[in-house]
């Protein structure tokens, strides 16, 4: 696989990053939206069966290539399993053109100081070594701000360019993840102190470095575009954070050099009843959705 070719898909590349990377606290409610309640498994392992199901048929789509979506971002048990009889990585990227990342933290920690920091993670090395054996490109983990605590929201970026600089170390692009939520009253405020959290520690990188960022769409258009100019930050990409997709593609086309990297919003409308003609349409409609807002801004 060529790093040189990805890198340059993911810096230029016009379209959007697909998060299909659900875990085990979020696959329930994914697997509910797509059509399938909780008592329609009966184990965990039949959960991920079943959500792995979801994302191969998302993956085989017709509208999923890499002319519209970029890179995908793979949950770990993901990476581990195939998709149309190829390892999970390497067919997004030989059969769709699609570059592959992985989620790697293991969830939030409990709340203080207005965020959730995450948990530790103490087999990480490891986890980054399988992603670079099975060809993954690049990382994401998520962090949660709650409220514009200025202490709280700096704990959370020196916790994510400190986890970023392991997963540098590797070869690996991590995509640096910290979620203001969005029903928050002080969204705004928050998104201040982030932004020069942010600055602060990409002006601190070695100069061959760089990473990728990963944030709410904000209250205020183009607040982040220093972050998108800044030389050491490869691409912005924002999160619907529970925003409807028309929502979510309203506020991403406000905002210049940012794509997205939907989850919920990509999947809106695709249901495991549907019939493959109805689910290919249904996700094609939400791939040029999304496509368009990204390349609006």
């Amino acid at each position: 696989m060529s790093k040189a070719a990805q890198r340059q898909k993911i810096a230029t590349g016009e379209g959007f990053i697909a998060a299909l990377d659900q875990s085990g606290g979020s696959t329930p409610k994914a697997l509910r939206l797509y059509g399938i309640p909780e008592d329609g498994y009966a184990s965990e392992a039949e959960m991920f069966d079943l959500v792995h199901a979801m994302r191969s048929r998302i993956a085989q789509a017709p509208a999923f290539s890499g002319d519209k979506v970029l890179g995908a971002i793979l949950f770990e048990m993901t990476m581990d399993r195939e998709i149309g009889g190829k390892p999970a990585a390497r067919f997004l990227w030989e059969e769709r053109g699609v570059v592959p990342f992985l989620k790697v933290d293991k969830g939030l920690a409990e709340p203080a100081q207005g965020v959730r920091l995450m948990k530790p993670m103490p087999d990480l090395d490891a986890l980054l070594e399988r992603g670079v054996a099975a060809g993954i490109f690049g990382t994401k983990m998520r962090s949660v701000i709650d409220a514009a605590d200025e202490a709280g929201i700096g704990a959370v970026v020196a916790q994510q360019f400190e986890v970023g600089r392991q997963i540098l170390g590797h070869g690996l692009v991590p995509i640096i993840e910290p979620e203001v939520t969005i029903s928050i009253p002080d969204k705004a405020e928050a998104e201040d102190i982030l932004r020069a959290a942010i600055r602060a520690q990409l002006d601190a990188l070695p100069q061959d470095q760089e990473v990728m960022l990963k944030l709410t769409l904000p209250e205020s258009a183009n607040l982040y575009e220093s972050l998108v100019n800044h030389p050491r930050v490869l691409r912005v990409v924002a999160l619907s954070g529970g925003y409807s997709r028309d929502e979510a593609n309203a506020r991403l086309a406000r905002n210049r050099g940012v794509i997205a990297s939907f989850s919920r919003a990509l999947t809106e409308g695709l249901s495991a009843q549907q019939s493959d003609e109805a689910f290919n349409a249904t996700l094609a409609a939400s791939i040029d959705s999304i496509r368009s807002a990204s390349m609006a801004g």
